[in-house]
């Protein structure tokens, strides 16, 4: 597809023509033109596909240039280049049928993007005319998706643009077929704004296919599938590929990550070879690397998948200080720490994610009743989006989380009782470590002796018999559902002598924390 650029500035025209380099975005960039006469001249012969030129020159305007280029060459596309003082020259310009406009300000992916959406548009007009051109694009991508993605190999009939001179192009002359290797790579390209991501991502596949030699690219929803052949020396594919990968973000101007299958050397494998591909793109928000091998990840077990009680802990206290800043670093270095694991794998990651969300729910919860709040009868559901990177689940577990914060606060009100409540709130987070009143009054800013005479007013009792219940309540509620030693309750309960706490359990119960428990299993409803 070729490229007609004109300017009568030299500095401009030059400029474009050495900037950008257009052969390997399939474009064939003639001779500039300094003058809207010599392009006219030339066109004719040259027959450009895209016309790039300046709305204002010596001679013949780009307007006029526009005007006879698409009498000349009816299916043109005229890109008008202009200053921010030619604006409106520019809208009548687009009016007249002139396809799109830049300013000379522009950066040069803007340019890239708006040249391949030209040869995107005359593509698409070629495809229309040719409906045999059609329907074997179709059937292409039919016939990929069939044997690559879903491993339809029933026909036994490989496709043959598979197959085509794969092994001749990616210079593995005089070898035989099977000994050539074949991976599948699944990439995702960014780094252009939301509407031109399919443009993006169409340009990537054209580029890949231009730049590694036998690849054979598609586009399947977000995601570019790609079949690429190699001489049989493995050790060299990840250099060829990581080169390659590099040269097309800096000619298109985006960012690629690609995550690699296994590699074969028989067709029928072909589709094996995406199964591994496509398990190791789903630790892409995992992964540090630009491209990853299915052998990196294949073997993981899985990192941790719950909260630990400190954690837990940590989490009720930052959301009882209503401390947004906090719980934001706090959310970022869960992620971190995660991610940072060797053995995680994506469920891991996500089941300690939704492990902190039980957590925030279970201490607003258990806050609330304990301040003798109900429970709102609604909160909105934890639904993270499937395809979400691993930041994106981190600042989505934050607003989650921040909102079991923000419901708990917004009830609290004020008053003498808020006083006491955020007192209770503050008791219940910190059960397991040591409770004092004047820490606690320390926390709701009040003098120990006014939040003394407060709980005994609105609570009916002192509060250290307020702790002490709360403890045993705790206690009583681990021991009826968990498996946990007496000994690891009582430490949960906030007591490390487990022959007091045992004392004390059977003065506030009647019974000991074993009895207690064996009643409890007991009288549990079958089923539960």
């Amino acid at each position: 597809m070729r490229l007609l650029i004109v300017d009568d500035e030299v500095i401009i025209r030059t400029g474009l023509a050495s900037v950008i380099a257009w052969h390997e975005l399939g474009i064939e960039l003639l001779q500039p033109a300094a003058s809207a006469e010599e392009a006219l001249a030339r066109m004719a012969e040259e027959r450009p596909h895209i016309l790039m030129t300046d709305i204002r020159m010596t001679g013949r305007s780009g307007l006029e240039l526009a005007e006879e280029g698409l009498r000349l060459l009816p299916e043109l596309e005229v890109i008008i280049l202009s200053g921010y003082d030619d604006f409106s020259y520019a809208q009548q310009a687009i009016r007249q049928g002139v396809t799109d406009y830049l300013l000379k300000t522009s950066k040069p992916e803007e340019i890239i993007k708006t040249v391949l959406q030209a040869k995107q548009r005359i593509t698409e007009r070629w495809a229309e005319k040719s409906r045999e051109g059609q329907l074997m694009r179709e059937n292409r991508e039919r016939l990929f998706a069939g044997w690559i993605i879903d491993g339809d190999t029933a026909s036994g009939h490989f496709p043959s643009f598979l197959r085509s001179d794969a092994g001749k192009e990616a210079g593995v002359v005089g070898l035989d077929d099977e000994q050539i290797l074949r991976q599948v790579i699944i990439l995702r390209a960014e780094g252009w704004d939301r509407s031109s991501d399919a443009l993006l991502r169409f340009a990537v596949q054209n580029t890949l296919e231009d730049m590694l030699p036998g690849a054979i690219a598609h586009v399947e929803k977000q995601q570019i599938i790609c079949v690429v052949s190699w001489p049989p020396v493995e050790h060299e594919t990840t250099f060829r590929l990581e080169s390659a990968l590099r040269r097309v973000e800096q000619l298109l101007k985006c960012t690629l990550r690609a995550a690699v299958g296994l590699p074969m050397r028989g067709y029928a494998d072909l589709h094996e070879s995406y199964r591994t591909a496509s398990a190791a793109f789903r630790y892409r928000g995992l992964m540090d690397y630009k491209v990853w091998h299915y052998e990196h990840v294949q073997d993981r077990q899985g990192g941790k998948t719950v909260l630990t009680h400190e954690e837990e802990t940590r989490l009720g206290t930052i959301l009882l200080d209503n401390d947004s800043v906090t719980l934001t670093t706090w959310t970022r270095e869960l992620v971190t720490n995660l991610i940072t694991e060797p053995e995680v794998t994506p469920e891991s990651f996500n089941a300690c994610l939704h492990s902190a969300v039980i957590a925030g729910h279970r201490w607003l919860t258990r806050t609330m009743r304990a301040t003798g709040r109900e429970e709102p009868a609604r909160l909105e559901p934890w639904l993270p989006e499937p395809n979400a990177e691993a930041a994106e689940l981190g600042d989505m577990l934050f607003h989650h989380l921040y909102g079991l914060m923000h419901v708990y606060h917004s009830r609290m009100g004020q008053g003498q009782a808020a006083h006491v409540q955020k007192a209770i709130g503050y008791i219940e987070s910190s059960l397991a470590q040591d409770i004092n009143l004047q820490q606690v009054a320390g926390h709701v800013h009040l003098h120990p002796g006014h939040l003394s005479e407060l709980f005994k007013k609105e609570m009916g009792v002192t509060f250290g018999d307020f702790v002490t219940d709360m403890r045993i309540r705790r206690a009583m509620d681990m021991l009826a559902v968990s498996p946990a030693k007496v000994s690891e309750v009582a430490a949960i309960s906030g007591y490390e002598d487990v022959k007091y706490f045992s004392r004390l359990f059977k003065k506030h119960t009647g019974k000991t924390p074993s009895e207690y428990r064996e009643e409890a299993l007991l009288f549990k409803p079958s089923g539960s």
